[in-house]
């Protein structure tokens, strides 16, 4: 797997040394970050503008490329025991999604699951700025399964809704469910969560976007409305 980008290459360079297998460089680094580098005991290959372009598909490299290891989804059995979840039913851009886990991670979710049948991690890990590395991440095709087995073990599902209740008050365990960017939640989906909560508009608009909302959610569900 091709990671890039000068953020998410040195998150990995300080925090995951061991995901890396080879190095690409399109650009001259200070001496100090190329020691860092070095220390890492595995090839390093010195790109043209033009190959690092077409390794990154076109993307914003800044210079910095890596091989890395597959990405390791974590299972849904070992997130059963925790106590707040994120469900994204069917999200589809990998740029909402990123942006996501890394809100999620900044307010204390525990663990991410994305309901789909095929996921991009690279554009998700790269959205993210690596925070898909510091929480747990499952896949998970069948959502309304999903919510069963998660109520069966107690929590209580929350699903983002524009006519929702502006709730003060969250149970301990739980789950927060944000819809996709055009379809929001399905209805079988939404008939099994046990509330809807929304955010009250001070303005005439209808929505915000997912990620935000989502990071106001985790905020009131983390530390409480204001």
């Amino acid at each position: 797997m091709i990671i890039y980008g000068k953020q998410l290459f040195l998150h990995l360079l300080k925090n995951h040394k061991d995901e890396f297998l080879k190095i690409f460089l399109a650009k001259e680094c200070d001496k100090a970050l190329f020691r860092e580098i070095s220390k890492l005991n595995i090839k390093i290959e010195k790109l043209d503008f033009k190959k690092a372009q077409a390794l990154a598909r076109g993307g914003n490299h800044q210079g910095f490329l890596a091989e890395v290891k597959d990405y390791k989804f974590s299972e849904f059995k070992d997130l059963k025991s925790k106590n707040f979840l994120a469900v994204l039913y069917n999200l589809s851009d990998v740029g909402n999604i990123g942006a996501i886990v890394r809100s999620a991670y900044a307010l204390g979710v525990d663990g991410v699951i994305i309901v789909t049948k095929s996921l991009a991690i690279e554009g998700i890990i790269r959205s993210s700025s690596g925070a898909a590395y510091e929480i747990p991440i499952c896949k998970f095709e069948d959502g309304l399964t999903l919510l069963n087995e998660l109520k069966q073990v107690g929590f209580k599902i929350y699903a983002s809704d524009a006519k929702g209740k502006n709730l003060k008050e969250f149970a301990s365990k739980k789950v927060l469910v944000m819809g996709s960017e055009g379809e929001g939640i399905p209805n079988k989906a939404i008939q099994k969560c046990d509330e809807l909560i929304g955010i009250k508009m001070r303005n005439n608009w209808d929505s915000l976007n997912v990620n935000a909302a989502f990071a106001i959610f985790c905020d009131r569900m983390t530390n409480g409305q204001q």
